[in-house]
């Protein structure tokens, strides 16, 4: 059965943490708040944790799989190349509903699809912020069954997922813009490849390409092409 801590209030935040950073070093998966939805999260170094979330979401072993960082600094750790480009975004827009696909780093000994970029952001959420401080980076995928929508609750996540999960970490029903956001409340993340040069936006979501552009103007529109 799953465990749950109740964490809404942020009286137990700092036990809800310990507890899921002990269970991600096991290679357990936990259950955690991010923005908008509830998600499914192991430790991205952990084979036996990777393994689960992929049984769990019913992913292949060649699907790359989305992750979490807590600050910018932890990129240098996972990404090689990184560039300027990508740099700025991540300032104007981290934590946020931002992903980036960048250059992994070769030498790196973890369960990633070789050849595959790596698709990276760092959420919002106070939670799994401090979940992300203490654990380094996250394999994190939202806690819901294939065509079924991401949950917003706990038990809307327990109800689809929960088997799957040593713990759950209950922040209460998460609302579409529980922080002031950037961008278009309620879409998903603006997703912009930086392993090209110029950057190319391949999802087009809660940040247009003309907020992105306001920091970084090279940035190119889906199916926009290069100028020459």
């Amino acid at each position: 059965m799953t465990q749950r801590i109740d964490c809404a209030d942020g009286e137990r935040r700092a036990q809800a943490v310990a507890s899921a950073f002990a269970a991600v070093r096991r290679g357990d998966l936990v259950m955690i708040p991010t923005e908008s939805v509830y998600a499914l999260a192991t430790d991205a170094f952990s084979m036996r944790g990777v393994a689960a979330l992929r049984e769990a979401k019913g992913y292949d072993a060649d699907v790359p799989l989305p992750i979490m960082v807590g600050s910018r600094s932890t990129i240098a750790g996972i990404a090689s190349r990184v560039s300027d480009d990508a740099r700025s975004l991540m300032e104007a827009f981290w934590p946020g509903p931002l992903t980036l696909l960048l250059t992994p780093q070769p030498t790196l000994a973890w369960d990633h699809p070789e050849g595959a970029p790596l698709t990276v952001r760092m959420p919002m959420h106070p939670v799994a912020l401090a979940l992300l401080a203490a654990t380094g980076p996250l394999v994190v995928t939202s806690a819901n069954l294939p065509g079924l929508s991401a949950p917003t609750t706990v038990d809307d996540a327990l109800s689809q997922v929960g088997d799957a999960a040593a713990l759950a970490l209950d922040a209460g029903p998460l609302a579409l813009d529980p922080t002031p956001l950037m961008g278009n409340v309620g879409l998903p993340s603006s997703v912009v490849d930086t392993t090209v040069n110029p950057p190319r936006i391949v999802r087009t979501g809660a940040l247009d390409a003309q907020t992105l552009r306001r920091h970084v103007p090279r940035v190119l529109a889906e199916e926009e092409p290069p100028t020459a």
